[in-house]
């Protein structure tokens, strides 16, 4: 880990300093030090489960704490919760990569949902986890917003300003990935590191001219800043993956595998219930539970694609390497081999749990 010798001159380098506020603070007022790390063993961190995955329930008494929100309502709302085979002892609602990592750690959390970013961030500071589900995406998640009064029309015109930047979370390489498509080097741009939960805040305060989001966030903002010139700014950045993943302590505990293993086709077909059942899903989730209105959730729904569970996780893999890649190129990561992130016991699960119209080959 860098020191803050006064001899040191790489905190000169705004992009070194930069990496190191990042890689340290990485969100939710958590900070996750190498040091604080240690609970986790190398062999631990490393460890790759080989045994067969149980084909059984759960034994009696099995717990999972899950960190999905979303599937929470939809297992709840289409009654497939009654299928549930293990007892779920909570849901914790955290949804930014790094919280996420701290719960690993913590073991408060036994499986999550997040981007395909915050595994490479958790290998990166040695804590050990695995992906055990994939969903594709082929369009847009995140969108930028700008401050109000912004003149940031396009991707183009990044070069220069700040830009909110959490290189934990998918929003950090949403960024990188629209500075390499606009042909802007990360040195052109002041990117601000902040946890994706203050972007909000960040833009609000103009703290930063422009921040990715997603919705209904997105519109929300839009709606209050939107007459003092906020606006969003589309680009053909795509976020390909939504995963699920797991501590490797828990991937190594035969009930709490058998228990996940259970719990992925349900969480695949709850999916599928909320994209089958629109105004059901609109109304539970987008009105009743993020706050914003039936016609905006009907906006929103209507510019979602199916949902896609790969059979193959082959260019799951790929995607993940190339932004492994990528964040060790700008110096925010050490090299990662991506592959090594998956627990390939679980492949093709979830594709195997829905209609053939939401399968894809990879």
């Amino acid at each position: 880990m860098p020191t803050n010798k006064p001899t040191d001159k790489s905190t000169d380098n705004p992009t070194r300093l930069l990496q190191r506020r990042s890689f340290l603070a990485l969100g939710g007022g958590a900070v996750l030090t190498l040091a604080g790390c240690s609970r986790n063993s190398r062999a631990d961190i490393q460890s790759v489960p080989t045994r067969a995955l149980p084909s059984g329930t759960p034994p009696p008494g099995t717990k999972l704490a899950i960190s999905i929100h979303t599937s929470q309502l939809q297992l709840a709302d289409s009654g497939l919760d009654k299928q549930l085979q293990f007892t779920v002892s909570s849901w914790p609602n955290l949804t930014a990569g790094p919280d996420v990592i701290q719960g690993f750690r913590a073991h408060s959390i036994d499986l999550a949902s997040n981007a395909g970013i915050p595994p490479i961030q958790a290998q990166a500071i040695g804590v050990g986890a695995r992906i055990v589900a994939v969903q594709t995406r082929d369009h847009p998640l995140y969108i930028f917003a700008t401050a109000p009064g912004s003149d940031i029309r396009s991707a183009a015109d990044f070069r220069g300003k700040r830009i909110g930047f959490s290189q934990g979370q998918a929003q950090g390489v949403v960024v990188l990935r629209a500075l390499k498509e606009a042909g802007i080097k990360n040195s052109e741009v002041k990117l601000v590191a902040l946890p994706s939960t203050q972007f909000l805040t960040a833009l609000q305060s103009k703290q930063v001219d422009v921040a990715p989001l997603t919705e209904p966030t997105l519109t929300k903002y839009l709606g209050q800043y939107g007459k003092d010139g906020a606006r969003a700014v589309h680009t053909d950045v795509v976020d390909l993956l939504s995963i699920l993943w797991a501590p490797t302590k828990v991937l190594n505990d035969p009930a709490k595998v058998a228990a996940i293993r259970s719990f992925i086709p349900l969480w695949a077909r709850g999916v599928v219930w909320a994209w089958e059942n629109t105004d059901q899903w609109i109304q539970s989730y987008y009105v009743k539970d993020q706050g914003v209105t039936v016609a905006d959730g009907r906006r929103i729904v209507s510019a979602l694609s199916r949902p896609q569970f790969p059979v193959s996780w082959d260019k799951a893999i790929a995607w993940e390497q190339q932004t492994a890649d990528l964040m060790a190129e700008g110096g925010f990561v050490p090299k990662v081999r991506a592959e090594g992130l998956f627990d390939k016991r679980f492949e093709g699960l979830a594709a195997q749990a829905v209609p053939a119209q939401y399968r894809v080959a990879s």
